[in-house]
């Protein structure tokens, strides 16, 4: 590695440029380049839509060793062998300091591209950082098996693992064991942007969703919670995203009789999303350490949210309480107590606004990658 003043030259890997994972690279790559590191950018050819492409375009400007689209599949196979020899030889070219590998796909083609340069002399460091699906396999069983087994073995080609909670290095843990490279738990952070206060618009509906529309984010509980609130008075819910299980949701809210309660008006950014409700229900079954949550923080959005993943590491310190997932009856008592005392729910959700602005910010976000760069 370089000395402490010298910038380094940082290449990040990715797959699918989407959601969180892509945020929290286009933030900390963003940042480093704005401290003077030279920063590249890998990510898949194929995920890119008018609105990554975009985002892409604007961080190109600044990544001073280049923005680079290569096909990656989502699913193992063959396809990986060209994505992986593409990426060893892009950060051959480079004179990489750090190769930063994020998600399972990119942090797999940044190690097992590590040998090649260790067999040439070279000293570059590799880090990895694990984002969300992976982290839910259950010890024992076969998807848990194999992943225990394939980051053992990706282990050894790791100089750093950095978690965005510590529930997901506690998860990490206990899939893998606690062996093998210094690992350091940096928790994601807002831009100066995002710490906006959006109020809601005059004809917001009370409760607002904003994810992807699967499964896990438990917007079946939210929905039969929302049917027995309305049995005892009129409200209404808009549920921003798109995804997999959007259609067997919009039939569940026919079958419940909630047609003319609720609206999907499909995906937008949050910022966008935030006016079109007055408080913000979280119902997710599992998470990591959702965007979503902080980012309703930092806008002083009234929360209702589940206590899983990295949420409780998000409103610690202050009176936003969590609820189980998964629990109708739970959910709907949350929600009618934000009814009854909206002056407590403000008062909460400014709370947590404070905690969220002290703590979850880019800036200590990047102090912290790269004091762990260079500490390795």
């Amino acid at each position: 590695m370089t000395n402490a003043a010298a910038p380094l030259r940082i290449l990040h890997v990715m797959r699918a440029p989407v959601g969180g994972l892509f945020r929290h690279v286009l933030d900390l790559a963003g940042e480093q380049a704005r401290r003077g590191h030279l920063v590249g950018l890998v990510a898949d050819r194929n995920a890119t839509d008018e609105l990554t492409a975009e985002k892409l375009a604007a961080i190109a400007p600044q990544l001073r060793l280049g923005l680079s689209l290569i096909p990656m599949s989502r699913r193992p196979g063959l396809g990986d062998l060209s994505a992986l020899r593409a990426v060893r030889n892009l950060a051959a070219t480079l004179d990489l300091d750090v190769l930063h590998g994020h998600g399972a796909k990119g942090g797999a083609y940044a190690r097992l591209a590590r040998p090649f340069f260790a067999r040439r002399g070279r000293r570059v460091r590799v880090f990895y950082t694990p984002h969300g699906g992976s982290l839910h396999y259950r010890p024992g069983t076969a998807a848990g098996v194999v992943f225990s087994l394939l980051e053992r073995i990706m282990g050894r080609l790791t100089d750093g693992l950095i978690f965005e909670s510590g529930f997901a290095r506690q998860a990490y843990g206990r899939l893998v064991g606690e062996r093998g490279a210094p690992r350091r738990v940096i928790a994601n952070g807002l831009q100066p942007r995002d710490f906006t206060v959006t109020p809601a618009a005059p004809d917001a509906a009370d409760f607002l969703f904003i994810g992807e529309l699967r499964a896990l984010k438990g917007v079946d509980v939210l929905l039969k919670a929302l049917a027995e609130v309305i049995g005892q008075r009129p409200v209404r819910a808009v549920i921003v995203g798109a995804g997999p299980d959007g259609d067997a949701f919009k039939a569940e809210a026919a079958r419940l009789g909630l047609e003319t309660h609720v609206t999907f008006p499909g995906a937008m950014p949050a910022e966008s999303a935030f006016p079109l409700g007055r408080a913000l229900v979280v119902p997710s079954r599992a998470e990591s350490f959702p965007y979503v949550v902080l980012e309703a923080g930092a806008a002083g959005k009234p929360l209702i949210a589940t206590c899983v993943g990295g949420i409780p590491e998000i409103v610690a310190g202050t009176q936003t309480t969590l609820i189980p997932p998964n629990s109708v009856p739970d959910l709907a008592r949350a929600m009618e107590a934000l009814l009854d005392d909206p002056d407590g729910a403000r008062a909460r959700a400014d709370e947590l606004r404070a905690a969220v602005q002290r703590r979850f910010t880019v800036g200590a976000m990047t102090d912290a990658v790269l004091d762990f760069y260079r500490s390795v």
